[in-house]
């Protein structure tokens, strides 16, 4: 089995079968994130259709750089098409921060029929996540912030703090790594 970098540069190619296979190895994995948040299998289709068609678009401008996994990739792109299409509809509820300098970086969407008990479960496992990264070291917090929150590539990471995109990559794993264990020593529980 080839890996998705060789696959894509065959498709850029010219040959259509590499991004055919792509498809075919992510296809059910994709769908099935995009119909976990919309459940209705018409926008789902759309959606679906709608993430294939930007990353075929992005990938012949030649904007797909192969910092990261081809998979993530098409899933950040469904992510923000669910996101747009939830502001279309304006049934994405809004977060009032308290600070101006305070992200809400682990915002899920909210299904339609969500009760007020696990909006407000919801809520509290933000804050808690918020307060955690506060004490992560300074430069694993900036990552994360400028990865998660602007939606920054590493490699714009890496220039903004002038280190290589590895160290913006570590930092991020370690920032990751790190709230893991802080969430585990405080025997937090993130789910509801």
């Amino acid at each position: 089995m080839l890996p998705d970098n060789i696959l894509i540069q065959q498709y850029l190619a010219g040959d259509n079968k590499s991004f055919e296979e792509l498809l075919s190895r992510y296809k059910q994995r994709v769908y099935s994130f995009i119909y976990s948040k919309i459940r209705d299998g018409v926008v789902a289709d759309d959606i679906f259709q709608e993430t294939f068609v930007k990353v075929i678009k992005t990938l012949k401008k030649g904007r797909y750089n192969e910092e990261g996994r081809f998979v993530s990739w098409v899933m950040r792109i469904a992510h923000n098409l669910i996101i747009d299409h939830f502001r279309r509809k304006q049934r994405m509820p809004k977060h009032e921060s308290t600070r101006d300098d305070e992200y809400d970086v682990f915002y899920k969407i909210a299904e339609p029929n969500q009760n007020i008990e696990d909006f407000m479960i919801d809520e509290q496992i933000k804050l808690d996540l918020n307060k955690l990264m506060l004490e992560l070291p300074e430069n694993q917090l900036e990552v994360l912030r400028m990865r998660l929150y602007q939606d920054m590539s590493f490699k714009e990471i890496a220039a903004r703090t002038n280190v290589s995109i590895n160290t913006s990559l570590g930092r991020m794993r370690y920032g990751l790594i790190n709230l893991r264990k802080l969430i585990e020593e405080r025997k937090l529980t993130m789910t509801q």
